[in-house]
C-alpha cells in the first residue's frame, strides 16, 4: 500500500517540478481688518497641520503592526491544526507530533517564540484565523484557489493527491473514476477532498475530519470516503488500524501550504526558514521520521 503511495506520490513530483481646498487671498476685500484675516490663516494652517501628524502618525502606528511582532510580542506561535496523522496527531503522552507538528515548532523555535497547537473546525479555518484564534493554518493544507484567496500562503513543502478508500474486499469493483457513480462518499467538511467529490457530482456526507471519514466506511455507514494520500499512507491498509480498508483510485494532484492572514510577514519569514530546513536536512530529516519524504518539495 505504501509502496503505490510513495510511486504516485513520485509521479506528482515528477511532474511538478491598493481638491484640496486652496486658499486664494486675492478675492480678500482690501477693507477686511489684517487682524481677523492672519489667525484665521493661521487656524486653518494649524488645523491642517494637526490632521497632517495625525495621518503620519497612523501610518507609522500601521507600519509598526505585523503579524511578525504580534507574535513576538506575546510569545507565542497560535497553529491552527485538526487530528491528521503523519502530518498532526497526538503521541501516547498526549503531545502532539507528525511531519507538520514537528516544522511547526521548529520554525516557532527560530522565531524565538512558544508553540502552541489548537484543534479547530477545518470548514471554519479562515474565520478561526482572521479572528485571532489561532495564527496559521498549518495542516496538509491544499493550495486551492479559496485558500490562496483567503490567506497568506507559504510556498508549496509537499505534494499530495485526494484518494479513493474503500473496504479491501470490493475494491476490484472501483478502480477508476466512473465506477464510482451511486457511492455515498464521507469527506471532511472545507477539504479538498470535498471539493473532489463534489465536482463529480458524487453523493456525500460532511464529517468533522478525515480521520472520521475512515471511521466511517469501516462502519459502513459510508461506502467510500476521499482523504489525502498521505494520510491513507500511514493509516490505511496492511499493518495499520483500517488493514480491511484500502485505496483505488486518484482523484487529482495537489500541493501542501501553510496560511497565515492576508498581508501577514510571517509567510515570507517561513519561506526563508523552508529553504534553510531543506538545505541543512533537517526538513528531510523530519519527513523520514513519518514517512513522508518522497512528497517533500525541493525549496
Amino acid at each position: 500500500m505504501k509502496k503505490l503511495i510513495a510511486v504516485m506520490l513520485a509521479g506528482v513530483m515528477t511532474a511538478a517540478m491598493v481638491t484640496g481646498c486652496g486658499g486664494n487671498n486675492d478675492g480678500t476685500p482690501a477693507d477686511a481688518p489684517a487682524e481677523t484675516e492672519a489667525p484665521a490663516a493661521d487656524e486653518a494652517q494649524t488645523e491642517e497641520g494637526e490632521s497632517t501628524d495625525a495621518v503620519s502618525e497612523e501610518t507609522e502606528v500601521a507600519s509598526e503592526e505585523s503579524d511578525m511582532a504580534y507574535v513576538k510580542d506575546k510569545g507565542t506561535l497560535v497553529v491552527g491544526i485538526t487530528d491528521f496523522e503523519p502530518m498532526d496527531y497526538k503521541d501516547e503522552s498526549g503531545n502532539w507530533i507528525g511531519f507538520d507538528a514537528d516544522m511547526a515548532t521548529a520554525f516557532a523555535e527560530s522565531l524565538g517564540v512558544a508553540v502552541e497547537f489548537v484543534e479547530i473546525n477545518w470548514d471554519s479555518k479562515i474565520m478561526e484565523l482572521d479572528g485571532k484564534t489561532i495564527d496559521c493554518v498549518w495542516n496538509g493544507m491544499t493550495l486551492t484557489d479559496e485558500v490562496k484567496s483567503s490567506m497568506e500562503c507559504s510556498n508549496a513543502y509537499c505534494n499530495n493527491a485526494q484518494i479513493v478508500i474503500v473496504p479491501a474486499d470490493k475494491a476490484e469493483q472501483y478502480q477508476d473514476i466512473d465506477s464510482l457513480s451511486g457511492l455515498n462518499f464521507a469527506v471532511e467538511g472545507g477539504s479538498a477532498g470535498e471539493e473532489q467529490v463534489s465536482s463529480l457530482g458524487l453523493d456525500f456526507t460532511e464529517v468533522t475530519a478525515q480521520s472520521d471519514a475512515l471511521m466511517e466506511v469501516a462502519a459502513g455507514t459510508s461506502d467510500a470516503a476521499v482523504i489525502d494520500s498521505l494520510m491513507a499512507a500511514a493509516m490505511v491498509g496492511e499493518g495499520t488500524g483500517y488493514a480491511n480498508l484500502t485505496y483505488t483510485v486518484g482523484l487529482n494532484s495537489e500541493e501542501y501550504g501553510v496560511g497565515f492572514r492576508k498581508g501577514s510577514d510571517l509567510a515570507a519569514a517561513l519561506n526563508e526558514f523552508f529553504v534553510s530546513a531543506y538545505a541543512d536536512g533537517s526538513m528531510e530529516t523530519i519527513a523520514e521520521t513519518y514517512g513522508v519524504q518522497a512528497a517533500i518539495i525541493a525549496q
